[in-house]
């Protein structure tokens, strides 16, 4: 069955208004195209399990030997997991744990 004209516009001024529920990606105020997605964790830990854990698999994936024990059987994007990985890493806080650092070695004194 074929829509006419004021049903396809119809269509998709609809399709259009049901584009207000697209909440879980978050435009990115600094790059044009380009989206965040808000992930919960617990904290820094479990954070940084996470990144552990996508750079594991990654490590296990890009390696022949293990890889051919894997029990995943479909094609695994490496690169997708690290730079997920490289996109967790909390790299203000390292400077953070830098400066933390430097402040204890000199009252260590």
């Amino acid at each position: 069955m074929k829509l006419n004209h004021t049903e396809q516009t119809a269509k998709i001024f609809e399709l259009i208004n049901k584009g207000k529920d697209f909440k879980k990606l978050k435009p990115d105020n600094n790059e044009r195209n380009s989206f965040t997605v808000p992930l919960k964790v617990s904290g820094y830990n479990e954070l940084n399990l996470m990144v552990t854990e996508l750079l594991k698999a990654s490590i296990i994936l890009l390696n022949k030997e293990t890889r051919s024990m894997s029990v995943v059987k479909d094609d695994v994007n490496v690169m997708t997991l690290l730079e997920i990985a490289l996109q967790l890493l909390p790299e203000e806080e390292m400077e953070l744990l830098d400066d933390l650092h430097q402040f204890y070695l000199q009252s260590d004194k």
